[in-house]
C-alpha cells in the first residue's frame, strides 16, 4: 500500500512538470529594471541593463526571477534589434552565482561568445533561470523550467524596450544547450503570437543525461571523478529535490551525502569544484541506498531533463565537441542522429575542440545559420 501511494505521488508530480496552457498569465511581465553590476556587463555593449520578471518554476508554480538584457551600440534598424537569447551554462546554485549579478564564470569564452553576436548586430537577453539570482530554489536542469524562463525573459525585454524586434533566437551552452533545445521544442507554444521565435543553437548539449543517473548508489561510481562532474552530480540531486521534494532525495544519501548537498545549495562551479576536489569526494561514497530505489525514476527523469525527440518546428543547430568530456559526446551525436531519422529540422556540426572550445569554435557555422533564420 505505502509503494502505490508513493507512485501516485509521484505520477502526480511528474504531470506537474509538463508543459501546460495554464501558466501564470503574468509571465513576462517587468517587475523592475535596474544597472547591471560591472561584472555582469557584457563588454561593447551599451544600456545594459537587469530586469526581474515574472515567469514559472517547478510545478507552473508563479515566480520572479532575473535578466541581463545587452543593447548593440548604434540606432535600432527598422523594426528594432533581432534578438538572442542566451541561455547560460552551469553557474553553480547560489543566487550570488547568477549570471545577472557575478557574470559568466567563464569570462573570457562568452564575453568572446556574446560578443560576437552583438557585433553582428543582435541584442542579447540572458535569462538567469528560475531560482537564481531571485527568490526561490533553482530546479536544475528541468528543461521545461528553463525554456519558460528564456521565453519569458524574451517577452519581458522586448515588453520594456521599443528598440527590440519580437523577432528572436535561442543560443546556448551545455545546461544552456539543453535549455536552448526545449526552448525549441516549446518556443512557439509558449512565446504564442507575442514573439516570433526563428530557431535555434545549442553546443555543448548534455543528451541522455538522464541516463548516467540510474546507476548511483553506495558504491557507485566507485572511483574519483572530475571536479566539475561531481559537482554536476550534486547540482541535479538539487534540482530533483527542489522539483520533487516529495522524492526525499536526502533519505538516498549519507551524512556526508546530505551535507555536500546542503553546500552545493549556494555554491558556485568555480569555487565548489575546486573544494570537492581539494576534499577527494567520491560520488559512490555519497549515497546510502541505490537512486533506483526511487519508484519510476527513469520515467521522473525522462520527464524532467530528457530532451524532446519530436515537435521541432524551427531549425535546430547542434556544434558538439569531439573531446568534450563534461557531456557524453556519443550520447549528443546520438540524439542529433534521432532527430534526423524522425524528419526534425536539425543540422549538427562537430569540432576538434573540448567541451569548452566548442563554444566559440562553432561560431564559423552557427552565425550563417542564424542569419539564415532572420532572411
Amino acid at each position: 500500500m505505502r509503494k502505490l501511494c508513493a507512485a501516485a505521488l509521484i505520477a502526480a508530480a511528474s504531470l506537474l512538470s509538463l508543459p501546460t496552457a495554464l501558466a501564470d498569465p503574468a509571465a513576462g511581465t517587468v517587475e523592475s529594471v535596474t544597472p547591471l553590476p560591472a561584472a555582469a556587463t557584457l563588454p561593447g555593449s551599451v544600456n545594459a541593463a537587469r530586469l526581474l520578471y515574472r515567469t514559472t518554476t517547478a510545478g507552473d508554480a508563479p515566480v520572479t526571477a532575473s535578466a541581463a538584457v545587452y543593447f548593440p551600440p548604434g540606432a535600432a534598424p527598422a523594426g528594432g534589434w533581432p534578438v538572442i537569447a542566451w541561455a547560460h551554462g552551469t553557474v553553480g546554485l547560489g543566487d550570488d552565482c547568477a549570471y545577472s549579478v557575478a557574470g559568466p564564470s567563464a569570462v573570457e569564452r562568452d564575453w568572446a561568445y556574446l560578443g560576437t553576436w552583438l557585433k553582428q548586430g543582435y541584442a542579447v537577453v540572458a535569462a538567469d533561470y528560475a531560482g537564481l539570482g531571485a527568490e526561490g530554489e533553482h530546479p536544475y536542469l528541468n528543461g521545461v523550467v528553463e525554456a519558460h524562463n528564456v521565453v519569458d525573459a524574451v517577452k519581458a525585454a522586448t515588453r520594456q524596450y521599443d528598440s527590440l524586434s519580437t523577432d528572436w533566437a535561442v543560443v546556448g551552452q551545455s545546461q544552456g544547450g539543453g535549455a536552448a533545445v526545449f526552448v525549441a521544442r516549446y518556443a512557439t507554444e509558449f512565446g504564442g503570437p507575442e514573439l516570433n521565435y526563428r530557431g535555434a543553437v545549442g553546443t555543448g548539449v548534455p543528451a541522455y543525461i538522464e541516463d548516467i543517473l540510474l546507476p548511483l548508489g553506495p558504491g557507485v561510481p566507485p572511483v574519483k571523478l572530475g571536479a566539475h562532474s561531481t559537482a554536476y552530480v550534486l547540482y541535479i540531486l538539487n534540482g530533483l529535490r527542489t522539483s520533487y521534494p516529495e522524492l526525499n532525495i536526502e533519505s538516498y544519501l549519507t551524512d556526508s551525502g546530505r551535507q555536500w548537498l546542503d553546500r552545493a545549495r549556494t555554491s558556485c562551479i568555480e569555487p565548489f569544484g575546486a573544494e570537492l576536489s581539494a576534499a577527494g569526494v567520491v560520488v559512490g561514497t555519497l549515497f546510502s541506498r541505490p537512486l533506483l530505489q526511487i519508484p519510476d525514476l527513469p520515467g521522473v527523469l525522462t520527464r524532467t531533463m530528457g530532451l524532446p525527440e519530436t515537435g521541432y518546428d524551427k531549425p535546430l543547430f547542434l556544434g558538439q565537441g569531439l573531446s568534450d568530456t563534461d557531456v557524453i559526446t556519443p550520447a549528443t551525436l546520438l540524439f542529433a542522429e534521432k532527430l534526423k531519422a524522425g524528419g526534425q529540422p536539425v543540422t549538427l556540426r562537430t569540432y576538434n575542440a573540448d567541451h569548452s572550445g566548442a563554444v566559440n569554435a562553432s561560431l564559423v557555422d552557427s552565425i550563417p545559420f542564424v542569419r539564415g533564420l532572420f532572411g
